[in-house]
């Protein structure tokens, strides 16, 4: 079984890289004695973590993960890529920055793409994966990195990337809006906003999870729920109306993967 790298070098650890970090340490995926994070403050940064403002002197990592703004891309390499060269597996989770992108920057025995989602802080996320044979040794690495993150799920072909990161990268964003959304409805029929809130939260947690265990596509669950002149089926035969509620994240997707190309351009 290949073992998760010994010792690693976060680049970087705000709020997505730094969930990542917290559930690495919690879950006991690493050791927070071979972590060491490198930024200009030591806020966030687990107990047993070594905090430095710069890289040490001398040695490589087994891996190291960029975990700055994508438009920090430049500045980062050109002071950190002399120093890391030559460093076993470089892992990136910054948004549209492609393989190629990150090769012509930084000399490295292989280099992933790393698109985790906010839920990865509670072992319950997504991590999209990119760069390497799945079953290569570093593929292999990344894999068991990952692994106490949640879904781990490799895509073959980088063009894709984009769609995954609107998917599952930004997805909870758009779930927190549609959380928001239904508890205002709520209290639009007369509950009290902090109740609703409440009510909302927990049906899309519970919903989820039963989608998630169930070998039943959401669709077939939805209608199950959905008795024929019930009062859901009301419901949503306003979300079907002209595949209306569809369309609307069609939008909504195109749109997140749009500026991830963008992103991407701006970084070649």
């Amino acid at each position: 079984m290949t073992e998760v790298p010994a010792s690693i070098w976060l680049i970087g650890c705000g709020n997505m890289a730094g969930a990542m970090l917290r559930q690495w340490v919690a879950s006991g995926a690493v050791d927070p004695a071979g972590v060491t994070v490198i930024k200009p403050s030591p806020r966030g940064v687990p107990a047993g973590v070594r905090h430095l403002t710069a890289p040490p002197a001398d040695g490589l990592p087994d891996a190291l993960m960029l975990g700055v703004k994508p438009q920090k891309l430049d500045e980062v390499a050109a002071t950190i890529a002399p120093r890391i060269k030559g460093v076993p597996l470089l892992l990136s989770i910054l948004a549209g920055v492609e393989v190629a992108a990150l090769a012509k920057r930084y000399e490295a025995g292989a280099i992933v793409r790393v698109m985790p989602n906010l839920p990865v802080g509670l072992g319950k996320g997504v991590v999209a994966l990119h760069g390497v044979d799945p079953e290569s040794t570093p593929g292999r690495q990344t894999t068991a990195l990952m692994a106490s993150l949640g879904l781990v799920e490799w895509i073959a072909r980088e063009d894709q990337f984009d769609a995954v990161t609107a998917l599952s990268g930004c997805g909870p964003g758009f779930v927190y809006r549609f959380i928001d959304a239904l508890a205002e409805a709520g209290a639009a029929l007369g509950l009290p906003r902090d109740q609703a809130l409440r009510l909302a939260t927990a049906t899309v947690n519970g919903a989820a999870e039963l989608a998630a265990r169930s070998d039943d596509s959401p669709a077939t669950l939805a209608d199950r729920v959905a008795s024929p002149g019930g009062s859901t089926r009301e419901g949503m035969n306003v979300l079907d109306r002209d595949d209306a509620l569809k369309a609307l994240m069609k939008a909504t997707l195109a749109a997140s993967e749009k500026r991830n190309g963008e992103l991407a351009a701006a970084a070649r």
